[in-house]
C-alpha cells in the first residue's frame, strides 16, 4: 500500500492492469445487490414495480461503472483511492439493504447510501489532487458538479410523500447517464477531453468483463436460494438444472472473442471507455430479467405461464445478446449476424408462450442460446476455411 502522494495518484503507463483484491471485494457487494434487484422484479406483479425496479439497479450500475474509471485513471494502490472504494462499497451495502423499500416508495436511506459515496468520492479527490496538474483536478471536479446536482434531485425524492417521487429519481438517472455521454459539460470548466478517454487501460476492459462473469452467477444463484427452502420435485430441478444451462450458454456467448477486446487501439479504447457502461447496462438488465425468471420457475415450474413472466424469460437473453453484439460493432468488430438472426425465434415465442408451462418456457429460450453457441463455432470454421483459401 502507497501513501498517497499528490503527484503518483494517477495511474502509471506501466502499472498493473489486474484487479486489486479489494477491487475484486467491491464487485461481490454489487453482485448481491443485482441478485435483489432480480428478486424484487420476479416478486412483482406489474410492469410499473419492475420499471422502478430497474430503474434502481440503473442507479446501483452507474455506482459501479463511475467507480471503474476511478480506479482506471487513477492508481488503486493509493490510499486516498482504497477509501474512495472502501466508502463506496459501505454506500452499495446500504442501497442493497434499502432496495425493497426504495422499490415500494420514498428510502432515505437508499438516497442517502446511494448520494454520499459520489459526493464524498469528489471532495477527497479535489482535496488529494490539490496543487497537481490542473486537468487532472479539473476532471474530478467536473464528475464532482454533475452528481452534486443529481443528487439533490436523489434528496429531495426521498423526501417527498407519495408518487411524484419516482419522477424525480427518473431524472436523476437521466441527468447522470447523459452528462456522462456528453463528457461532464461543467459552467467555466468545460467538457472532458476526448484525449483522457485514449488514456484508457486494459484494466478497464478486465473490469467489465469480470464484473459481467460475476453478474452471471445470480443465474443460478437466486434459484438456489428459492430450491434450498423448497421441495425437490422433477419439475423444478429440471428448472434448476435449465437455470444452470443457461448461465454457462450466456458465460460462453460473453467470452467469445472477448479476448480482442483487450487489446485495441487508443482510439478503439477511448470509443469503448464512453460506450461501455451503455451497451453492458443492457447486457445486464438482460442478466436481472434471466435470473428474475428462473427465481419464478423454481417458484412455480407448472402451470400457464404469466406474460410478464414469458417476457422475462424470453426478452432476458434478447437483451443480453443485444448488448453484446453492439459493443463489439462499435468496435469495428463486425455484426454477428449469425447470432442475431436467432432473436426472432425468442420474439415469436412469446405469444404461445403464456400457455406453455414456466420450466418449458425457460427450456425453449436455453435452446436458442444453445443454437448460438453452436453457430459461433460453425461461423469460426467457415472463416478459418475462407482465410485459407486466400
Amino acid at each position: 500500500m502507497t501513501t498517497g502522494d499528490r503527484a503518483s495518484l494517477v495511474r502509471r503507463p506501466d502499472a498493473s492492469n489486474r484487479a486489486t483484491l479489494l477491487e475484486l471485494l467491491f464487485d461481490v457487494v454489487f453482485v448481491a445487490a443485482i441478485a435483489l434487484v432480480s428478486v424484487i422484479i420476479s416478486q412483482s406483479e406489474s410492469w410499473t414495480g419492475t420499471g422502478r425496479a430497474l430503474l434502481l439497479f440503473m442507479a446501483i450500475w452507474w455506482t459501479w461503472s463511475i467507480t471503474s474509471v476511478l480506479t482506471d485513471f487513477y492508481d488503486p494502490e493509493q490510499r486516498p483511492i482504497q477509501a474512495v472504494l472502501m466508502f463506496t462499497a459501505l454506500g452499495a451495502v446500504g442501497t442493497a439493504a434499502a432496495l425493497p423499500q426504495a422499490a415500494e416508495g420514498p428510502s432515505l436511506m437508499f438516497a442517502v447510501a446511494y448520494v454520499a459515496p459520489h459526493l464524498v468520492r469528489g471532495v477527497i479527490l479535489v482535496a488529494a489532487l490539490h496543487r497537481h496538474r490542473r486537468a487532472v483536478q479539473t476532471r474530478a471536479a467536473r464528475f464532482f458538479f454533475w452528481f452534486a446536482v443529481s443528487g439533490i434531485l436523489w434528496l429531495l425524492g426521498a423526501l417527498m410523500p407519495g408518487q411524484p417521487y419516482w419522477w424525480l429519481w427518473t431524472a436523476a438517472v437521466v441527468i447522470e447517464y447523459v452528462s456522462t455521454g456528453a463528457r461532464f459539460p461543467t459552467p467555466w470548466l468545460g467538457r472532458v477531453p476526448v484525449a483522457q478517454y485514449e488514456k484508457v487501460t486494459e484494466h478497464l476492459g478486465e473490469r467489465y468483463q469480470q464484473f459481467v462473469i460475476l453478474a452471471l452467477g445470480d443465474i443460478i444463484l437466486v434459484p438456489t436460494l428459492k430450491i434450498s427452502v423448497s421441495d425437490f420435485a422433477a419439475p423444478r430441478l429440471a428448472g434448476f438444472v435449465t437455470a444452470f444451462i443457461t448461465m454457462l450458454l450466456l458465460w460462453q456467448l460473453y467470452v467469445y472473442r472477448s479476448g480482442s477486446i483487450l487489446s485495441l487501439s487508443k482510439r478503439q479504447r477511448a470509443r469503448a471507455a464512453r460506450l461501455a457502461p451503455y451497451t453492458h447496462l443492457v447486457t445486464l438488465i438482460g442478466v436481472v430479467c434471466v435470473a428474475a425468471g428462473a427465481d419464478q420457475v423454481i417458484n412455480r415450474p407448472t402451470g400457464d405461464t404469466p406474460v410478464r413472466v414469458a417476457m422475462l424469460m424470453l426478452g432476458g437473453p434478447v437483451l443480453f445478446i443485444l448488448g453484446r453484439a453492439f459493443f463489439t460493432y462499435r468496435l469495428d468488430a463486425g455484426v454477428p449476424w449469425h447470432r442475431l438472426a436467432w432473436l426472432p425465434v425468442l420474439a415469436v415465442m412469446v405469444p404461445f408462450a403464456s400457455g406453455w408451462p414456466p420450466v418449458l418456457v425457460t427450456a425453449a429460450a436455453a435452446l436458442v442460446l444453445a443454437a448460438m453457441v453452436v453457430s459461433d463455432i460453425l461461423h469460426d470454421r467457415w472463416r478459418l476455411k475462407a482465410q485459407s483459401r486466400e
